[in-house]
């Protein structure tokens, strides 16, 4: 049978139509004989017999035997009708509706829809789309030297779903055997297990029956082997005694089974109105992902896992989220050093299904998943994807049913020396105050800008201060952040990285809080400092004035259309007349220091002594006070000229 079918199942409607009138084209459309529905469908649509879910029906069977310019018309007059994706037409089904658009090249038609649906969706699918849109339609590539081809033990039934076991491979077949039942809906022989041997070269040899399960008339199909468990984990259909079962409305679904090496079999997922698809069992977590379609769900089928104690289920099924599934099809799920792998037909691929990558970032987050690109992935169904390390490189495998295979789906293989996937960075970290304990800044505006100025991305701090971007690959980028009376923060980075596909620079950002640098003194807003003094009559900097004035300059770089005035008194012993030059003389070896460090003479306006005309206390001239008096009057000011506009 065609892999897809078992891949795409069929979907429950959930809305009943009052005088609804049967359609021989129903019956058809429920067996999957897409081209024979569309044939009666389309008689009784001329005498004016189809209802709003039978045009649905009429829309899915165009998507599925690849009639995209007649199935994107059909979603379309629905949802002129109805605009609700929460009825009827569903956000799957608006995803094949964007599928088949994006397949017949109306890239703005899909545009317009997506915008002005944009609040329907979640922000993660938005983003996921704008991300692998720019990524496949840059020219960034993998820059990796590989070839994909086609196993020469493919049959001209359907392959695929390989999965490693020991030193074989295993896969899923539809190709004929002897005295096997017939899976009605398609008229082939139900699905079974094949193993063979990969030679130096990736190719199988003697491809023959997998044996090490119990046999059975029925589907046995996508298996995951985990040597930790030494069990072989499957999907199955469900039965007992041997004979098929099923739900109350006629329905056999599949379920997930685990045979240990030496052990008895058993079920670990089973209901009979849920089917459960592509098992991947994770020994570092002890979960058991697959794929599946609940209520709850994003769309179609979805990822799922549950916690388990040694392969006996402990949970109910948790979903990945909407950061991984979406309102088309997630299967096949597959990790590898901390990336999980999978496939999905959303509509921002390359075509049908395509192989995506996303990184854990926690237990329960994961980056924004990447296209792998052309070559593993076509412009039909890529699915399945596995790999290991072999040698100095990677082998791995795939299913697909793209154009010059031998029958439904073929498995590829690939020999590679580094992951594949697009090139990507991640920028990450925290937005912080540069100063004291560090403290983290939420809500602050954080950009990517190209070199011209323009906006790549923007994002805001959440509330722990992190920030992160992951985007196509650019060499350089300038990094920029702000906040409402905070300093403006800009980086540009030119990026130098090894040879991973993946490329992650944490970057943690400083933002002055105006208000921390600043206080009011003498009725004015004034940098804030530890008071400093100078040597007794000279106007020479210490190195405690200097590591003052740097926090003068701090404060430019962070504020720079801050204006000032450096203003310097001193007490009334002496002649007011030396002590009005040597107090110049002070305020200009401050001026000359701040330019000296960088600041522009745009930002000092003036430089002035007052000598002793602005004595704080009655130490004046010919008044006995104690040093610690006079030397409240010894004081150097950096006064803020604009405090009042600076943020206007």
């Amino acid at each position: 049978m065609r892999a897809r079918l078992f891949i795409l199942f069929f979907i429950s409607f959930s809305i009943c139509f009052s005088q609804k009138k049967q359609s021989k084209g129903d019956q058809l459309f429920f067996q999957y004989a897409y081209k024979q529905a569309i044939t009666a469908y389309e008689a009784d649509l001329a005498k004016g017999y189809l209802d709003v879910v039978q045009y649905l029906n009429l829309a899915d069977s165009y998507y599925q035997v690849g009639n995209y310019e007649k199935a994107s018309k059909t979603y379309l007059s629905v949802l002129s009708n109805d605009s609700r994706l929460d009825s009827i037409m569903n956000k799957h089904r608006f995803n094949k509706m964007l599928q088949s658009l994006s397949r017949i090249n109306r890239v703005s038609k899909l545009d317009s829809l997506l915008q002005n649906n944009k609040d329907v969706f979640s922000n993660e699918l938005l983003e996921n789309s704008k991300f692998n849109n720019e990524l496949l339609n840059s020219n960034v590539n993998n820059g990796l030297d590989y070839q994909i081809f086609n196993l020469k033990s493919n049959s001209t039934q359907g392959d695929f779903s390989p999965a490693f076991y020991k030193n074989k491979l295993l896969f899923t077949s539809g190709r004929p055997k002897t005295k096997k039942q017939i899976y009605a809906p398609s008229g082939q022989v139900y699905l079974d297990i094949f193993e063979g041997g990969p030679d130096a070269s990736g190719q199988l040899a003697s491809v023959v029956k997998f044996k090490e399960i119990q046999d059975s008339n029925f589907h046995k199909a996508t298996p995951y082997f985990s040597k930790e468990l030494n069990s072989l984990i499957y999907v199955l259909s469900n039965t007992s005694d041997g004979e098929l079962l099923f739900d109350d409305n006629g329905k056999n679904a599949l379920a997930i089974g685990m045979k240990p090496q030496n052990g008895e079999f058993r079920f670990l997922l089973r209901d009979l109105s849920t089917s459960f698809y592509y098992p991947f069992y994770d020994a570092n977590s002890g979960k058991l992902y697959f794929s599946a379609k609940f209520e709850e769900g994003y769309g179609g089928t979805d990822i799922y896992f549950v916690y388990t104690n040694n392969g006996q289920i402990m949970s109910a099924p948790i979903n990945l989220g909407p950061r991984i599934n979406s309102p088309g099809n997630e299967i096949a799920p597959y990790i590898f050093e901390n990336s999980i792998y999978f496939s999905s037909d959303i509509f921002y691929g390359l075509g049908g299904m395509d192989v995506y990558k996303s990184n854990f970032e926690s237990e329960d987050s994961f980056s924004i998943p990447v296209n792998l690109g052309k070559g593993i992935n076509s412009e039909k169904d890529d699915f399945g994807f596995i790999i290991k390390n072999s040698g100095d490189g990677l082998l791995g495998y795939l299913s697909s049913n793209r154009d010059g295979g031998k029958g439904d789906d073929d498995i590829y293989g690939f020999l590679v020396d580094q992951k594949p996937g697009l090139k990507t960075l991640t920028l990450r970290g925290k937005v912080i105050e540069p100063y004291g304990n560090q403290k983290t800044i939420s809500n602050a505006s954080v950009r990517l800008l190209k070199n011209d100025g323009s906006v790549i991305n923007e994002v805001v701090s959440d509330e722990d201060g992190t920030y992160r971007f992951e985007i196509p690959w650019r060499e350089e980028v300038i990094l920029q952040a702000s906040k409402e009376r905070h300093s403006l923060y800009t980086k540009k980075m030119v990026v130098v990285t090894g040879d991973d596909q993946e490329t992650t620079f944490d970057v943690d950002i400083g933002l002055s809080l105006y208000d921390d640098l600043v206080e009011e003194k003498e009725g004015q807003t004034v940098i804030k400092l530890r008071k400093f003094f100078f040597e007794r009559n000279k106007s020479k900097l210490t190195p405690e004035i200097a590591i003052e004035l740097d926090k003068v300059v701090t404060a430019v770089k962070s504020f720079p259309n801050i204006q000032l005035r450096i203003e310097t008194h001193t007490d009334s012993r002496g002649g007011s007349s030396t002590n009005f030059r040597l107090t110049q003389a002070r305020s200009d070896a401050i001026k000359k220091y701040l330019l000296d460090n960088g600041v522009s003479g745009t930002n000092v306006l003036y430089s002035i002594g007052y000598g002793e005309d602005k004595i704080l206390n009655n130490c004046g001239n010919g008044v006995f006070c104690l040093e610690m008096l006079h030397k409240q009057n010894q004081r150097s000011l950096i006064v803020v000229l604009n405090d009042n506009v600076l943020f206007q």
